[in-house]
C-alpha cells in the first residue's frame, strides 16, 4: 500500500474496507498463502523440513498457542523471530495508544474514549510487522508487573482515579504485545506464581490486576521455549500452564554432518579477509561436525544438556583465527588451515559442554582433547582403512611402508607456526606417506592431499599404530614404542 494513500484516520479506514483480523488468523491466512505460493517463511532453518516445520505450520494452521521443547542450540528462539514473516507488513492502530487498539474493535478505555470524542476522525498510525515482535526471557526475578502490569499509585493521585480504572495501569510486556508475538524464553525458570498469572491469558485472552475489575481481551500469539532438563534441574513448567499451552513441538539436532555443515557455515561469522586469504578444506568442516557428534555420545558430557550448534559455530571461527594468526606472524599473504589447527578451538569445546562427575574429574581439557582425538579417528576411518583389519587382512598391509620408515628410528615434527610450503615437505619426508594419499585419491587437489597427508598421521596415532607427542608449538611422530617409552621418561 502506498503511503500517501494510507488511511490516517478512523473514517477514511471505515472507507477502504479494512476488516480487522486476529493475529492467529492473520497469521493462518499468511500461511497458507505462502503455501500455496511455494513461499518459504523460515529460510535459513536447515535439517527441520520433515520435523519441526511441518508441526510448526500445523499448529499456525490451527491457530494455536506454541511451545518449542529442546536442548540447547537447537534454533528455537531464531524459528521464533522468523515468525513475523507471516505477519501482515503493517497493521493499523489508533494513535496514541499503548496496546495497538484496533481502530474497529478498539478493547482500552483511552481508545474507547477518544473514538467517542473524535468519531471518525480519531487519527490512525500504521504499525510495521518488524515491530510487532517481543522477547523477554523467563528468570527467576520476574515479576507479575514485568509480565502483566500493575496500578501506577502516582497516577491514581495525579488524575484522581479510583486504583479500579483502567488509566492508572502500568501496562506490562504482554498487553503491550497486543497484536503482536510475545515469545518467552526458558519457561520453566519463571517461578511457579508468575506462570499462575499467564493461565488467564491463554485461555480467555484477558488479563486481571491485583483483583481489580479490569477485563482486556488481549490478542497475542504466544511462543514459548524450554529445555527438557529444566524440567527437572531448574524448575518444571505447572501442568494447568502446560495444559493451555496447544501445540508442543520438539526440536532436534541436525542428523547429518551435510546439514550440520550447512548450519555452521551459515552462522558463523568469518571475516572477508579471512575467506579470502584463508583456506578450510573441507575435511576439516567435516572433522568439526564429527567433534560434536561425538560430544554428543560421549560419556563424560551430560546429555541431557545438550551440545549446543554453537560450539561448531565458535570452533570453526577459532580455526579461521588459529590459521590466520600463524598467516600474520609469518607474514604471509595466504595460508590453508591444518588438522593441528583443530587443536587450537580447546576453548571452543570446553566453555560449551556440560560434564557428568567423571568428567570433572577428567578437567575439561582433557575431555575436550580426547573428543578432538575420537572425531580425528572416526574422520580417518572413513577415509582410509581400518589399521587391525589391514593387519589381518591377507592383503598387503597399506600402511606397512610409513609404519617401517617410523619403526627404523625416523621421527616427524609438525609445527604449528611452520609456512605452508616447510608444513607440505614436513610430511613429504616420510616415507609412502603422499604415495598412500596419491595411490587412494588420485583426484584431489594438491590442498587437500596435504589435509588427507596429516589426517593419515593423526589418524594412525589414534588407532594406536604411532606415537603422537605434545612439543613447543606442534607434534612429534614416532613409532609405537619409542613413544612409549618417552612417556615413562617423562613420568620419572
Amino acid at each position: 500500500m502506498n503511503k500517501k494513500k494510507k488511511p490516517q484516520t478512523l473514517g477514511e479506514l471505515i472507507k477502504s474496507g479494512y476488516t480487522p483480523k486476529s493475529i492467529k488468523t492473520e497469521m493462518r491466512d499468511n500461511l497458507i498463502s505462502a503455501l500455496q505460493n511455494g513461499t518459504n517463511p523460515f529460510e535459513g532453518i536447515h535439517g527441520y523440513e520433515e520435523t519441526v516445520l511441518p508441526q510448526l505450520q500445523t499448529a499456525i494452521l490451527s491457530e494455536h498457542n506454541i511451545i518449542l521443547l529442546g536442548l540447547r542450540g537447537q534454533a528455537k528462539t531464531r524459528i521464533a523471530r522468523l515468525l513475523i514473516n507471516l505477519l501482515d507488513e503493517e497493521i493499523p492502530y489508533i494513535s496514541g495508544s499503548e496496546i495497538y487498539d484496533d481502530p474497529i474493535k478498539p478493547i482500552s478505555t483511552f481508545a474507547q474514549n477518544t473514538i467517542a470524542e473524535l468519531g471518525n476522525k480519531t487519527p490512525i498510525s500504521w504499525l510495521n510487522r518488524a515491530e510487532r515482535y517481543a522477547e523477554k526471557l523467563a528468570t527467576p526475578d520476574v515479576s507479575v508487573a514485568d509480565l502483566i502490569g500493575d496500578v501506577d499509585p502516582i497516577k491514581a493521585a495525579n488524575m484522581k482515579l479510583h486504583f479500579n480504572d483502567e488509566r492508572v495501569i502500568h501496562y506490562g510486556i504482554i498487553p503491550r504485545s497486543n497484536r503482536c508475538l510475545f515469545v518467552l524464553n526458558e519457561l520453566p525458570d519463571l517461578q511457579a506464581r508468575i506462570q499462575v498469572a499467564l493461565f488467564n491469558i491463554l485461555q480467555e485472552g484477558d488479563l486481571q490486576i491485583r483483583g481489580f475489575k479490569f477485563r482486556l481481551p488481549l490478542d497475542v500469539q504466544f511462543i514459548f521455549t524450554a529445555n527438557p532438563e529444566d524440567y527437572t534441574n531448574r524448575g518444571s513448567i505447572v501442568t494447568p500452564l502446560k495444559d493451555r499451552i496447544d501445540s508442543q513441538i520438539l526440536t532436534h539436532y541436525p542428523k547429518t554432518i551435510e546439514l550440520a555443515k550447512k548450519v555452521t557455515s551459515q552462522e558463523a561469522r568469518i571475516s572477508e579477509s579471512q575467506r579470502k586469504n584463508i583456506l578450510v578444506p573441507e575435511i576439516l568442516l567435516d572433522l568439526i561436525e564429527h567433534i560434536a557428534m561425538e560430544a554428543r555420545n560421549s560419556d563424560w558430557v551430560d546429555q541431557k544438556s545438550g551440545v549446543s550448534a554453537r560450539l561448531t559455530i565458535s570452533a570453526l571461527e577459532n580455526l579461521y583465527s588459529t590459521a590466520e594468526r600463524r598467516m600474520l606472524l609469518n607474514k604471509d599473504a595466504k595460508t590453508q588451515a591444518r588438522i593441528s589447527d583443530i587443536f587450537g578451538v580447546l576453548p571452543s569445546i570446553t566453555g560449551k559442554v556440560e560434564l557428568v562427575y567423571e568428567g570433572e574429574l577428567e578437567g575439561a581439557k582433557n575431555v575436550a582433547q580426547n573428543l578432538i582425538g575420537k572425531a580425528i579417528r572416526t574422520l580417518f576411518l572413513e577415509k582410509f582403512s581400518d589399521p587391525e583389519k589391514a593387519k589381518r587382512s591377507k592383503q598387503a598391509n597399506p600402511y606397512a611402508t610409513i609404519l617401517n620408515w617410523f619403526n627404523d628410528g625416523y621421527t616427524v615434527s609438525t609445527l604449528s607456526m611452520s609456512r605452508d610450503e616447510h608444513y607440505l615437505n614436513t610430511l613429504l619426508t616420510v616415507e609412502g606417506l603422499g604415495e598412500l594419499v596419491k595411490a587412494k585419491y588420485p583426484d584431489e587437489s594438491q590442498s587437500d592431499k596435504l589435509i588427507l597427508m596429516e589426517l593419515l598421521l593423526h589418524g594412525l596415532a589414534e588407532c594406536s599404530q604411532l606415537s603422537r607427542t605434545d612439543i613447543t608449538r606442534g607434534y612429534e611422530f614416532s613409532d609405537l614404542m619409542s613413544g612409549v617409552f618417552k612417556g615413562m621418561k617423562d613420568s620419572e
